[in-house]
């Protein structure tokens, strides 16, 4: 791995914490298993679940939450975008200190592997939409693996990039849930269905 500039020694250190030893041989094993096994008629499959993780899609979703639930939808798409917001900003932390080139061979700091957003922004979600809608919890999280998939699928990122986002994503959604002060800007538990 080639290190640039002074940011060397913080890409050692946040990848000797969150990539154990033997998770480039597992990403590259997994990458190359989904490379091999590739069938060109999943392709417009997964590309259409990378695309539920663009963000206009996102605040498309989010803007049609607000409308069509006016009892918790607005309060519901407020706590998903502070969620998506607080995601984002760990995951664009991470790709800026880790600096890691993607499977296909882009690289680009502001554009790095590790960790995926679109998995981040996906689970994220999944945490919040799962505590608005319980009977549809199961979709949420299937909806959020398949969009992690497909990140992989696509040659974007490798196994790991999507695990570690991820946990990024259920950590900063569910501490947002949980933080007391949610409940005073009306991001609160919604009312039972």
């Amino acid at each position: 791995m080639l290190m640039h500039g002074s940011w060397g020694w913080l890409k050692v250190a946040t990848l000797t914490v969150l990539l154990p030893a033997g998770v480039d041989s597992l990403d590259q094993a997994v990458r190359d298993d989904l490379q091999r096994h590739h069938d060109p008629r999943l392709q417009p499959v997964m590309q259409a679940a990378t695309d539920l993780g663009r963000k206009d899609v996102l605040f498309g979703l989010l803007l049609a939450v607000a409308v069509l639930d006016p009892v918790a939808g607005p309060a519901t798409a407020r706590l998903a975008l502070t969620s998506l917001v607080s995601t984002n900003l760990v995951v664009e932390g991470f790709k800026r200190a880790v600096d890691r080139p993607r499977p296909h061979g882009a690289h680009q700091r502001s554009n790095a592997s590790f960790p995926s957003g679109h998995a981040a922004s996906a689970f994220a979600l999944a945490v919040v939409f799962a505590r608005r809608w319980k009977r549809a919890a199961i979709l949420f999280w299937l909806l959020a693996a398949i969009v992690a998939f497909s990140r992989m699928y696509l040659d974007r990122h490798y196994l790991s990039d999507v695990v570690v986002a991820a946990v990024i994503g259920v950590t900063c959604a569910t501490l947002l849930v949980r933080w007391p002060p949610a409940s005073s800007w009306g991001l609160g538990r919604p009312k039972k269905e």
